[in-house]
């Protein structure tokens, strides 16, 4: 029998889902990293557990023995924390386990002995050191503080990524547009902790390495359950040859997987190839969470403050502006948002209507106006592109000249995207537009300073710095800095000159 979940019924958010997104991106970008690294070390996993089980049972059986940093700082809390099965392996009464440990009896001999554990050593201290696994999967015996948060961004193949990934879209998207992008970065992150901290307390001497971003999931899961319980969720099913669909609660499916997890878990005593115990742990962890947010009250505010950004109310002149337009009344309408521009000019979406219907109406010199001021509204607020596009959109609809002092802001603009080849070119338009306007006295020293120091164009800068010192524009305050930039922009083509030569 085969269920895959296909989508449930509030596949849409108020906002993108940037966190969900960059999420899937990390994971796939570090399993294409990783891959490679994964699939040739862990066909390593057996020879590395029969190193650390031969290291543990002669520590055991010859205490005596020097061993190597690494081996002991790895043999020494397992003998503190598990001290009756330490006694246990030191048990010369206990079987052998295998024909190492059966020879290794025999061994009398103190060099012999030494010497055997001298090799060991050294292998577990290369295996430690040398393999990626060991320093970033989850290994419940002895846990790297970094695991516990690279773990859940590693995956084994593409099939298990490309699993994990389908169910963190279902159930993470939806979460992050309810908690905010913060709190559901945060209880991703600490939710794949602790699924692995669960792991590890049922299976606290395995040494079968854990990684994949299922622990994390299994709490969106759970999250979800408490959210939206009555949610339907559409599955596809496919029993031998028999395929389908059928629609469920959250409340019917997830507690079932739930139960299956925990069934599963209780009867694996060791650590299989599938962490049951962290889909528990990580899907209970999401209930108490998402309970927690809940009853808090803290969702609720961040909820609201989401439908606070996202929500738009129009204004009641914009309302009638666009009823009277739909009535077929355009000039009513474009004399309502004049006023209503009039008095309020940061409207944007007062400005994108009366462009609109001055088009409507091929009254180009009004779509132009209202270009002009839409441009100069996102000037403000430092949207550069959007300023851009509203300046190519006057030039395409035959507007030529800016006001001076919009087109300045353009420019540097431009230059602040640090799109110099544009500035330097508009910069020039300016200031052949307006020549007795102080502002294209500033073009001329700007375009002077990006041709030299930015585009390596210093007889273009020369240039534009002697049309400064000839611009009718009193600019005495300006003089030394014109003299200046005309030494610098000589000094260029002369040294320029000297290579050439």
């Amino acid at each position: 029998m085969f269920l895959l979940p296909l989508r449930h019924e509030n596949m849409r958010g108020r906002r993108w889902p940037v966190v969900t997104f960059a999420l899937i991106a990390i994971n796939v970008i570090a399993f294409l990293g990783t891959h490679g690294t994964i699939e040739a070390q862990d066909a390593q996993i057996p020879e590395r557990i029969e190193v650390v089980k031969h290291l543990v049972l002669l520590a055991a059986t010859h205490p005596e023995l020097k061993i190597g940093d690494d081996a002991r700082k790895f043999v020494e809390p397992l003998s503190v924390q598990y001290p009756e099965d330490w006694k246990q392996l030191a048990s010369p009464s206990r079987k052998p386990d295998d024909e190492w440990e059966a020879r290794i009896r025999q061994v009398e001999d103190p060099a012999e002995l030494q010497a055997e554990m001298d090799g060991i050593s050294q292998k577990f201290q290369d295996l430690q050191r040398n393999t990626f696994l060991a320093r970033y999967a989850f290994v419940p015996a002895h846990p790297t503080a970094i695991s516990y948060l690279t773990c859940n961004f590693l995956h084994v193949g593409w099939l298990h990524l490309i699993g994990n990934m389908w169910f963190l879209w279902l159930a993470g998207f939806i979460l992050e547009d309810n908690w905010g992008r913060a709190i559901y970065t945060i209880f991703y992150l600490l939710a794949g902790a602790v699924a692995a901290q669960i792991h590890g307390w049922f299976h606290p001497d395995s040494l079968v390495p854990m990684l994949g971003a299922s622990g994390a999931v299994a709490a969106l899961m759970g999250a979800f359950l408490v959210r939206f319980p009555k949610l339907k969720i559409e599955m596809f099913y496919w029993i031998f040859i028999v395929r389908g669909r059928f629609k469920a609660p959250a409340l019917w499916l997830l507690p079932l997987w739930g139960l299956m997890e925990l069934f599963y878990g209780s009867m694996s005593r060791q650590a299989s190839g599938v962490a049951h115990w962290a889909h528990v742990g990580g899907f209970a962890f999401g209930m108490i969470g998402a309970l927690i947010l809940s009853r808090s009250g803290l969702e609720h505010k961040v909820s609201s403050a989401i439908e606070e950004k996202v929500s738009w109310s129009a204004d009641p002149a914009i309302v009638q502006a666009t009823e009277a337009a739909q009535q077929g009344k355009p000039e009513e309408a474009i004399k309502k948002l004049e006023e209503h521009v009039a008095a309020k000019p940061d409207s944007p979406d007062a400005l994108v209507l009366l462009q609109q219907l001055h088009w409507r109406q091929g009254n180009s010199a009004g779509h132009q106006g209202a270009t002009v001021k839409l441009c100069q509204l996102h000037l403000k607020k430092q949207d550069g592109e959007a300023a851009l596009r509203d300046y190519e959109e006057f030039q395409n609809t035959g507007g030529q000249h800016l006001p001076a002092a919009t087109w300045l802001d353009l420019c540097r603009s431009l230059e602040g995207q640090q799109n110099f080849e544009r500035a330097v070119a508009e910069y020039d338009k300016l200031a052949t537009a307006y020549p007795k306007e102080r502002q294209s006295l500033l073009a001329l020293m700007a375009a002077g300073r990006l041709s030299l120091k930015k585009l390596g164009r210093p007889a273009e800068a020369l240039r534009f710095y002697r049309a400064a010192s000839a611009s009718p524009v009193p600019h005495l305050d300006w003089e030394s800095n014109i003299q200046v930039g005309m030494k610098e922009a000589i000094a260029a083509l002369a040294q320029s000159a000297v290579h050439a030569e």
